[in-house]
């Protein structure tokens, strides 16, 4: 890690620590000793924060911006196993058993991290039991999710997967327009395969596909989905 990517100022970490969920039982002196142990470090969109197999030398927690954790295949290919935004935390497992990063993270866009070494991290759950707990849920949920992301890759199509990724995105994301619901994708096809596991080229014949059957009209990386009902109903019918 390059000296330019770490910073002695600290705009608030204070207030952002206080809003991760495995610090929610912490008095405010106590998150104030863990800021001035946190180190804020900067990175860029597509930086990486570190690959999976490198020892782990503490965790994140994002101040700003949003990263990705992925594993990568020896062939390059990706499957994006999260987002995690704002207040979430990174990297806890690998603090306790002592192994490296199960997975690769990097930034989608300029963000904001702060980092806490391993030893604070241990100091802190020796002292606090009730934060270990903590990471324990928080490690479940991620756990839940990477059972479902296997359950749509063995058993599911691209098409379906599409359709799930595109009525999730609407639901949470989407903005109502003159014709539909408005959802802007990700940067790039390639990004969206690595999402929904798969190829650029069959995310890209499938939204064409979606788009001639008027679930969807594309401009660009904006969609406007058209037909709600008949999208989810891609999900029911989709094997």
């Amino acid at each position: 890690m390059s000296l330019s990517k770490m910073s002695l100022s600290k705009p608030n970490p204070a207030e952002t620590l206080a809003r991760v969920p495995i610090f929610s039982g912490l008095t405010e002196a106590e998150v104030a000793f863990l800021a001035q142990h946190a180190v804020t470090r900067r990175f860029d969109a597509g930086e990486i924060v570190f690959t999976e197999g490198e020892p782990c030398l503490g965790m994140y927690v994002v101040e700003s911006g949003n990263v990705r954790i992925y594993k990568s295949s020896a062939s390059g290919r990706e499957q994006v196993l999260g987002i995690e935004g704002p207040g979430s935390s990174v990297a806890e497992l690998p603090v306790f058993d002592g192994g490296g990063y199960p997975a690769s993270v990097a930034a989608v866009e300029q963000s904001t991290l702060l980092f806490v070494s391993k030893q604070d991290f241990q100091t802190l759950c020796l002292a606090h039991p009730q934060v270990a707990l903590k990471v324990l849920r928080v490690v479940g949920a991620r756990l839940r999710r990477l059972v479902g992301i296997i359950e749509e890759l063995s058993f599911t199509t691209v098409r379906h997967r599409l359709a799930s990724f595109l009525v999730r995105l609407a639901r949470k994301e989407g903005t109502p327009g003159a014709a539909g619901i408005e959802v802007t994708l990700p940067a790039s096809n390639q990004e969206l395969a690595a999402q929904i596991g798969t190829v650029r080229e069959l995310v890209s014949r499938n939204l064409s596909r979606l788009q001639a059957e008027k679930m969807i009209q594309i401009d660009g990386r904006k969609i406007t989905v058209i037909n709600m009902k008949l999208l989810e109903a891609e999900l029911d019918s989709s094997e």
